[in-house]
């Protein structure tokens, strides 16, 4: 898994125990997730279609530094099925994994549409460096 971004737990991302609020970290994952399938399909128009359960496992604190991590699962035809795990960075202990969220390719119309890729690209490979 590539772990693509890191979050700083702030005061403001805290719940009432002290730790890293759950809602505030599934924000973070649904917007890693928009960010990694629009650079995929190179599109900005994407949506969140599913996310499947999620499995807390270990919580941060404040002062922490959290990496999010994404992996394709599957390039379906309108769609692209990811795969996310974040973990603490100074710990190493995984703090919440995701099995399933499917983001949808959409077209000028707002509907959902082909987007023709069929394997993860790199920036460096669009390049042809």
């Amino acid at each position: 898994m590539r772990f693509h971004t890191r979050k700083w737990v702030k005061p403001e991302d805290l719940n009432p125990n002290g730790t890293l609020f759950g809602g505030r970290l599934l924000a973070w994952i649904d917007e890693e997730a928009a960010l990694y399938t629009t650079i995929q399909l190179e599109n900005s128009k994407v949506v969140t279609k599913y996310m499947s359960e999620i499995n807390f496992t270990s919580s941060a604190k404040q002062g922490d530094i959290v990496e999010i991590g994404i992996d394709v699962k599957k390039f379906g035809n309108s769609s692209i099925t990811l795969k996310c795990e974040v973990r603490n960075k100074m710990t190493r202990e995984t703090i919440i994994t995701v099995d399933n969220i499917i983001m949808v390719n959409l077209g000028p119309n707002g509907k959902p549409a082909p987007h023709g890729k069929t394997k993860i690209e790199f920036v460096k490979d669009r390049l042809g460096e």
